[in-house]
């Protein structure tokens, strides 16, 4: 496991000199994205290159799922994002000589991923084999405020003497795919020229191209125009061929002389539009950057992330590394969502084909909640998204021959495509976490429309499925069987714990869903029979605990489960070296499922129960999954382990800027990246909710002198900062109050008027608990290392 020497700098990513061995991983690294439209960090030229990647949330391409047996309600089909139409290839010939940085010599290169510009600048210098002495120079960027838009900013300089430039600008269709060992070959074979071509549009400044995908039948089209400056004169030229096109510019330059290339780009889809509709919208769009042009694009996407930074910057005083990564992680989910606007984010975002693109609960469990408090906007969206896909959650409910709605484990359009069946279809679970994003997302923001629009008739009919699934047994305790919690290693098991808990919670917010909304309820022919059933079964829910031990069986039975061997040479992940059989039998956890529910549901622990309980599964939990960190950090804080909550932070936030998983260049963890906000907020920052209003009760590690976190709340814009000795809580922006909860004291914040109290201790209950062997969680500085930024 390695990574690259990125200096560590509080507002930018950047890549100093070459470092072709990493090219996958800078790639997903430096990839830009709006939630809508997506580039990977390839180089302008598009060779060298691990992986080409242009991606448009929720496009993809369809291909049969592989059973040795098939059974009766399994998916039929996989779901796969398409690397589409790549437009941000930019070839550069030097007296005829290809710009390549695999030849001649690289005398400077330097890439930086400027977080508060929004954009990937890119300075090489660079001398031909044929000793021609150049600088590129580009700036490139994928709009927040035009949705459809990117735009690249490309300048050649001669350095030594009077050269022939000629500049390339490209759209390819149907690149090569990468060849990854172990891939199912029906996926590779659908990804193999997934797109068909349609019609080439060649404009005045550029050209428009037209594709539809074999299977799914989505069509799309990609179109780039140009803007030219250049001192002397020169010569343009456009072909279009069905799967490519290319804009020519060729000029004579004397030595400092600029050729500058200013290239828009956007891009459409649809399932249902016409071809002359995705053709018409794409033009328009390039009309639009144009119109607005370079400058003012850049100024727009200053400005847009300014707003954001105001609400949402996160400030870590005593670690540089963190600092970084926190405001890396903000800026990644930011990325993923700010435009999804009817789309699914995938777990990767739009910076790799990892997961196949797929949506999974992390999005509602781990990224809801912290875009609910920086950018609500983005989070409404993505919600809306999954009530669209309601009518097959319902479909999927009937084929399992169940009541209400069962959402999928893993997809891309909203139907299961999990071949997997004890993790995917057995996830119930799925189906709450997905109500506890929509009650997040009122309770946050004091707005319930979103509530009446469609989260009110998915809080029923997922209320429903409960009911379908659970049973009383004689005694009246409710009990659900046969399901499978966030832990894969356990799986089709009775009465999960935190199952059952976000069951229970979902029913209660189904309740009183109806109860705000009674047209919504009587639309949907929801009786006060039904709710009284709903109350009955949340008050009833079972939930194992072991009197002997003092802990929660994180399932029935699961602390009489044989013990791993960890003697025995054991190799990680399990997954990969061991049966699942065997896993599903023993007390081993590939990530945090008891102690997640400590977290979600922590109400329904005693502080007592919550050490007792953390220090039982921290032996057992090997996190073979890049999410357990985040929920062991933040519980790990709360019980007052704080130095190894710091590590655990630490394993989350450097997920992909170490390459902790050895997969960062299949695209970023964008749970994980949210986990690292968690882990900061909910875990130093004591976060919760506390009947409606915020409650923070900070505490922090010996080696955090000072933490700031910044969150929205009912409209209003709040600061919390924490040192060891002061908390602080300030209203930012417009005059205004919020009533706020510091530890156990209600207090209300006023406009020009903070309030301050004494930081608390956090005292441990329990010695710091020990992990499995070679699982302990490494600080910053046994990480791979990065160097520091140069003065």
């Amino acid at each position: 496991m390695t990574t690259p020497a990125l200096p560590v700098e509080p507002w930018c990513l950047r890549e100093q000199g070459e470092h072709g061995e990493y090219l996958g991983q800078l790639e997903s690294l430096f990839a830009l994205s709006n939630g809508h439209l997506g580039l990977r960090g390839n180089l302008d030229e598009g060779e060298p290159a691990a992986q080409h990647g242009t991606y448009l949330a929720g496009f993809f391409e369809e291909h049969p799922l592989p059973y040795a047996e098939a059974g009766y309600g399994y998916p039929e089909s996989g779901q796969t994002i398409v690397n589409v139409t790549n437009g941000k290839l930019i070839r550069l010939l030097v007296d005829d000589e290809p710009f390549d940085m695999r030849y001649g010599e690289v005398v400077s290169h330097e890439r930086v991923l400027d977080l508060r510009a929004g954009t990937l600048r890119r300075v090489t210098e660079w001398i031909s084999p044929a000793g021609r002495r150049i600088i590129v120079r580009s700036t490139r960027m994928v709009s927040f405020t035009h949705r459809a838009v990117a735009a690249i900013d490309y300048e050649v300089e001669p350095v030594d003497g009077r050269t022939r430039i000629i500049v390339q600008s490209m759209l390819v269709a149907n690149e090569e795919p990468p060849d990854h060992p172990g891939d199912d070959p029906r996926v590779a074979a659908a990804l193999r020229d997934p797109l068909v071509p349609i019609a080439q549009d060649v404009e005045q400044d550029g050209v428009v191209l037209l594709h539809r995908t074999r299977a799914s039948e989505l069509t799309m089209g990609a179109g780039m125009d140009h803007d030219i400056e250049c001192p002397n004169q020169y010569e343009v030229e456009h072909e279009a061929r069905e799967d490519w096109a290319r804009t020519s510019v060729v000029t004579v330059l004397e030595a400092g002389q600029t050729l500058r290339v200013v290239k828009h780009l956007a891009y459409g889809w649809s399932a249902t539009r016409s071809l002359h509709a995705v053709r018409d919208q794409v033009a328009a769009a390039l009309t639009s950057a144009r119109y607005a042009g370079w400058d003012t694009l850049l100024r727009d996407q200053r400005q847009y992330l300014d707003d954001f930074w105001s609400v949402a910057d996160v400030e870590v005083e005593g670690d540089p590394i963190l600092q970084q990564a926190i405001r890396f992680s903000l800026f990644e989910l930011l990325q993923a969502g700010a435009r999804t606007e009817g789309r699914a984010i995938g777990a990767k975002g739009l910076t790799g084909t990892g997961y196949d693109g797929h949506t999974f609960w992390d999005i509602e469990g781990f990224v809801m909640p912290v875009l609910i408090m920086t950018a609500p906007e983005a989070a409404a969206h993505a919600l809306r998204w999954r009530a669209s896909t309601l009518p097959l959650a319902r479909a999927r409910a009937r084929t399992l021959g169940l009541k209400g709605a069962t959402f999928p484990w893993r997809t891309i359009r909203g139907e299961e495509t999990s071949a997997y069946w004890p993790a995917g279809t057995a996830a119930f679970h799925v189906n709450a976490d997905i109500v506890r994003a929509f009650e997040a997302y009122r309770f946050v923001t004091g707005d319930d429309s979103l509530e009446r629009e469609c989260g009110a008739e998915v809080h029923i009919e997922t209320a429903r499925l409960w009911m379908s699934l659970g049973h009383h047994d004689r005694d009246g305790v409710w009990h659900i069987q046969g399901v499978t919690g966030p832990d894969e290693y356990t799986a089709v098991i009775d009465c999960n714990v935190f199952t059952n808990l976000m069951a229970a919670l979902n029913l209660r917010v189904a309740d009183n869903a109806c109860g705000r909304h009674p047209e919504v309820a009587a639309a949907h022919g929801v009786t006060e029979d039904e709710r009284a059933a709903w109350r009955t079964a949340a008050d009833a829910v079972h939930v194992p605990y072991d009197e002997t031990l003092g802990v929660h069986p994180q399932c029935e039975q699961f602390t009489t489960y044989a013990e791993w061997d960890f003697d025995s040479g054991t190799q990680y992940p399990l997954m990969l070296h061991a049966p699942y059989f065997q896993l599903y039998r023993t007390q081993v956890i590939k990530q945090a499922d008891l102690v997640l529910a400590l977290h979600w549901r922590g109400r329904m622990f005693t502080p007592e129960e919550k050490a007792r309980n953390l220090d039982y599964y921290e032996r057992r939990t090997v996190r073979d999954s890049s999410l357990s960190a985040t929920t062991q950090a933040v519980v790990c804080a709360e019980v007052g382990h704080l130095d190894l909550a710091h590590a655990y932070l630490h394993e989350t936030a450097l997920v992909d800027l170490r390459d902790l998983q050895g997969n960062t260049s299949q695209g970023l963890h964008i749970a994980s990246l949210a986990g690292t906000w968690s882990a900061l907020v909910d875990g130093f920052g004591g976060l919760r909710d506390h009947n409606s209003r915020p409650q923070v009760s900070p505490a922090l590690p010996d080696s955090v002198r000072r933490l700031s976190f910044r969150i929205l709340w009912h409209g209003t814009p709040i600061k919390v900062e924490a040192t060891h000795e002061t908390v602080t809580c300030t209203l930012l922006g417009e005059a205004g109050e919020l009533d706020v909860r510091i530890y156990d004291e209600d207090v209300t914040v006023r406009t020009g008027h903070p309030v301050i109290r004494p930081m608390r201790e956090r005292v441990p209950l329990l010695p710091a608990p020990t992990q499995p062997p070679g699982r302990a969680p490494r600080p910053a500085g046994r990480l791979p290392r990065t160097i520091p930024a140069e003065k």
